[in-house]
Parts: structure tokens; sequence; C-alpha cells
């Protein structure tokens, strides 16, 4: 994992990358210094489904105010800030890209989340935080660089108290088929690890966990990008800058990235899926 790491996260690391996102929100009328989370809400959810998908999956946790919940892969920590202001939770999220960390930081500062989010830069496999620290996890589109599934699960299974709460939302692989890249994910296949539902599963249940609930939103990821272009289309027909969407955060071959997910999503090779798990 050492030698995937660095180009995973060189991969996210997009220069200027917190400027970018404030040049685009200011653009649309929103007013930079006086920044709510929602008004990020088009920009730092960076997955399948956006902030929809964020709030059906927190939806099934059953979080109750004052949760510690743990984010890995966390991203510039749109799903963090939404866990705190919707559940009411105290989160931590740990990314392997640090600007992606300093962006989240500031990013909750300038929200006045501060005090309810914190982000420390790590790897998913090797987390650096005590047994039992948080009473629920979750995971948005990250496993998808992580090659060892087992130890995912038992890092997950390690920091998490007895009866906690891991949500899992990761694109899966449910048929063989080539795939292009770039993706989203991944610039080659050096460092994309899409593996299948019975991967996840039998990798939790290894570590303790046992499976609560599952679904495949392949037909809610179609739905999805299809907006995304539809958008992107209208925009350049009128010679207008396409709003603030997940492509910024996608760098300059957003387009390519969309369409090659899309071929992928559309012929059933690969889905989103959802597992709720629970240890012990």
């Amino acid at each position: 994992m050492a030698t995937v790491e660095p180009g995973v996260a060189r991969h996210y690391d997009i220069s200027g990358l917190e400027q970018r996102i404030l040049d685009a929100l200011a653009d649309t009328g929103v007013d930079i210094a006086h920044l709510r989370a929602g008004d990020l809400e088009a920009v730092d959810e960076f997955h399948i489904g956006g902030i929809a998908a964020t709030r059906e999956l927190l939806g099934q946790m059953g979080l109750k105010p004052g949760a510690r919940l743990l984010d890995i892969g966390s991203g510039v920590g749109g799903p963090a800030r939404f866990a705190a202001n919707d559940a009411g939770a105290d989160v931590t999220g740990i990314d392997l890209t640090q600007s992606y960390v300093d962006i989240a930081t500031s990013l909750s500062k300038r929200t006045g989340m501060a005090e309810k989010t914190r982000f420390v830069q790590g790897s998913a496999l090797d987390m650096p935080f005590a047994n039992a620290s948080f009473d629920a996890a979750m995971i948005l589109h990250v496993g998808m660089n992580l090659p060892d599934k087992k130890k995912l699960m038992s890092e997950a299974a390690r920091v998490l108290r007895p009866g906690g709460v891991f949500a899992v939302y990761d694109v899966m692989r449910l048929k063989d088929g080539a795939l292009t890249y770039p993706l989203p994910w991944a610039s080659d296949e050096t460092m994309s690890f899409v593996a299948t539902p019975d991967d996840y599963r039998s990798a939790a249940t290894a570590s303790g966990f046992s499976v609560i609930a599952e679904r495949q939103r392949g037909a809610f990821a179609v739905e999805f990008f299809a907006a995304i272009r539809a958008r992107m289309a209208a925009a350049q027909a009128e010679g207008k800058t396409p709003p603030p969407g997940v492509g910024l955060v996608m760098g300059e071959d957003a387009r390519t990235k969309i369409a090659n997910i899309t071929a992928a999503l559309e012929g059933g090779i690969l889905a989103p899926v959802e597992l709720l798990l629970r240890l012990g």
C-alpha cells in the first residue's frame, strides 16, 4: 500500500482548489464572507448523488446528538459538516491527501463549524486513533482506492465501540468488464481497486461486522450523471461557465472522467452500493 498511497494522494491534489471553489460560488452570488455549510453542498460532496446520497446514508445510521462519528476518506469535508449539522454528531475526518485536510479544516472554520468537525491526515488502513474511539463510522467512495478491504474492515472494527455502525457507500463491481480511465477516483488501473459487494461483505464479517442493510444504487447513479451532463451542455450552449458541481473537484479532465464512469454504470459493470454494518 505504501507504493500506492502517494499516487492516490497526487490524483486528488488539485492546485488552488479551495480558491477555485470559493470563486465558483461567488460567481453564483454566494456571500463568501458569510459562508454557510449549505452553500458548499454542490462542491464538497464528492461522490455519486452528492448531498442526496449523504442524507440517505446518514438517515439509516440512527445517529444521536453528540455521537462520535468517524468519516474515513473525508475529502474536503462535506459529509462531515452535513452530519454535524443534520444529526448533531461530533465528527472526525481522516484523509490521505493533506491538501484536502487543509481545505476541509478551512471550510469548516469559514462556516462556523470548527468546533463540531476536525480533520487529520492519515491512511484508512492504519488510522491514528485508539481502540473504540468512535460510536459510528462512514466511508463514501473511498474503498475504490484501497487495495486491502480486509484491512479497511479490521481498522474500522478496531476504532469502533461494540455495537457501532459502519456505513459504506462505495462504487463496486457487479460484473466483469473492462474499465476505461481516467475515472473520478483513478488516473489509471494502478490506483483502482474496485471490488464486489461479496468482497466487502466477506471482509466485514471476518472483522466481526454483521450486514444489516444493503442497497444497489445503479439507476440513481445514471440519473445523477445524466443531470450533470445536461447542466454542462446547457451552460456550454449559452456560452456560460457550468454551475459548480462535483466536476470542479475532479480537475481539468472532469468531462472525460464523467463519461467513463457513466459508461461503466450504464453497462452494469459498476454501481454504487450501500452497506450498513454493525460491529458485534
